[in-house]
């Protein structure tokens, strides 16, 4: 059994009109839904071998607070810029030449990958995968790359809408 959980970065900041896309840093809400989910996340049972995300800043600060709530080392957290600005085609060679003895990765992205390569993974439609949105997917297979040739089925879809209450999303 391989299992991917692809998250999208928390809600970032656009505060500052001088900061680039790629260092738009997490807003309060951001701040405040990471941990937030990352405990969810913690309280399923999973634990990451490996974990992957896009080095920008918003991704990378969502990354670095879920490792932290799973005690995986940050300093062995993977950065590639690929996440940031290759798309689906690009993640899918990453799963393909993931090392077999890894039965779980963590994926930190962008919309709109994350979305399509839920879609993508499962075969199911996805119409948004939101602002520290999680989506885990189980797959029944002995290596990565028949990951990429069978659907695999999808565990579960959580994201912070349905731990808060909409008046207390603004920010």
């Amino acid at each position: 059994m391989k299992t991917i959980v692809l998250v999208r970065h928390a809600k970032s900041s656009w505060d500052n009109p001088d900061w680039s896309d790629f260092e738009r840093p997490l807003n309060k809400r951001g701040l405040r839904d990471a941990p937030y989910l990352a405990e969810v996340l913690k309280s399923k049972v999973l634990k990451p071998n490996l974990v992957i995300s896009s080095p920008a800043i918003r991704a990378k600060t969502t990354a670095t607070i879920f490792a932290n709530a799973f005690e995986y080392e940050e300093k062995d957290i993977k950065f590639d810029i690929g996440l940031y600005e290759k798309g689906q085609k690009y993640v899918s060679k990453i799963i393909s030449q993931i090392d077999n003895q890894v039965s779980s990765v963590f994926f930190f992205g962008h919309n709109p990958d994350i979305t399509s390569l839920a879609g993508f993974l499962t075969g199911d439609y996805f119409e948004n995968v939101p602002t520290c949105g999680i989506v885990c997917i189980d797959f029944n297979v002995q290596n990565w790359e028949q990951a990429l040739n069978d659907n695999g089925t999808l565990r579960f879809f959580i994201f912070p809408k349905l731990f808060f209450h909409k008046e207390n999303l603004s920010d």
